[in-house]
């Protein structure tokens, strides 16, 4: 089995921390947004793996053949940028003669059995209820709950079963031919080639594709899943169990939090849902719900919310108070 990892993206929604750096190698809960993806693929035996780059794709090289020595990886670049379909298309070269092929998003985490989608006897879509369906790839499903239609962003969507980006697709030569006529018809969805037009052109010609929920889906493109993903993957028991007090003079530590390697932190309150990264700095500072990446500096910093990338530095303000009875003071929000 063969994966195709599509990271060409900009991430416009992460900036400013996709100034410097592709958005999948943006870090959530010890690992970045592409670690977590390429582990949980290694996880099922997924070793051999396609990674569709553009922008900054040579940091996503150098990140995943310096990681993952093991990794059997091919980078095919996208220019220029064009959408998913598009992608999938000048990649077609390496996939054309697989007989299933896995296509995860990189910028999106998917909690699911990977072992169970590559055994399935069918091509399988990825789904799961939302509450937005129509900011989303939308699926439908008949009596015979397999899948009568895909649709991009619909105006009035008919489900509200959501597309999470992950998809196993059987004979991906049909994938390639339903690809080839959405571009030879110039057939676009808001300015580009979507995946979803292709394979609805595969659901008419016959394809039987089946829905398959997963349990938990971040789209990892904006603060707040990012924020919501990294609560949710420090919660496994393998955070709570992670003993920092001796890394950590003169803190109070609120699991689940996740420290990196070479940080020297004192004085301090951190946690819950608190990742940081290696070689970060922290004294005297009050951190909740936040991601801190590498060869940062933080001081005198009460923060929650909150996402500081690499290599920043952050003074924030000591104070020596004598304060009466019946006194407010408020240094606001």
């Amino acid at each position: 089995m063969k994966a195709i990892i599509p990271v060409a993206g900009v991430g416009s929604k992460l900036r400013p921390h996709t100034h410097t750096q592709p958005k999948s190698l943006v870090p959530v809960a010890d690992n970045t947004i592409l670690g977590h993806i390429i582990e949980k693929l290694m996880d099922a035996g997924v070793s051999d793996c396609v990674f569709i780059i553009g922008y900054l794709g040579e940091k996503v090289e150098r990140y995943v053949r310096q990681k993952y020595p093991e990794l059997s990886a091919e980078f095919v670049v996208q220019e220029p940028r064009e959408g998913l379909g598009h992608a999938l298309w000048i990649a077609r070269h390496t996939y054309a003669q697989e007989e299933s092929v896995l296509i995860m998003l990189g910028d999106a985490i998917v909690d699911v059995d990977l072992q169970a989608i590559i055994e399935a006897p069918y091509s399988v879509l990825g789904v799961k209820k939302v509450a937005k369906p129509s900011l989303f790839g939308v699926t439908e499903m008949g009596s015979d709950e397999f899948v009568t239609k895909v649709v991009e962003k619909p105006k009035i969507p008919k489900s509200n079963f959501a597309l999470v980006g992950l998809y196993k697709i059987m004979q991906p030569q049909k994938l390639i031919a339903s690809l080839e006529h959405i571009i030879s018809e110039d057939i676009r969805t808001q300015g580009e080639y979507h995946l979803t037009d292709a394979l609805m052109h595969m659901i008419k010609h016959g394809e039987k594709m089946v829905p398959w929920s997963v349990d938990h889906w971040f789209d990892c493109g904006r603060k707040e899943t990012l924020l919501e993903a990294n609560a949710t993957l420090l919660a496994r028991p393998k955070f709570r169990e992670r003993d920092y007090s001796q890394m950590c003079p003169g803190c109070i530590i609120i699991p689940p939090v996740s420290i990196g390697q070479d940080c020297t932190i004192s004085n301090s309150i951190i946690g819950p849902n608190v990742a940081i990264g290696d070689n970060t700095t922290i004294t005297h500072s009050i951190l909740s719900n936040s991601i801190i990446g590498s060869f940062s500096e933080l001081g005198f910093a009460v923060m929650q919310d909150s996402i500081i990338g690499s290599d920043a530095s952050f003074k924030g303000f000591s104070h020596s108070l004598n304060i009466g009875d019946s006194t407010e003071i408020n240094f606001g929000q």
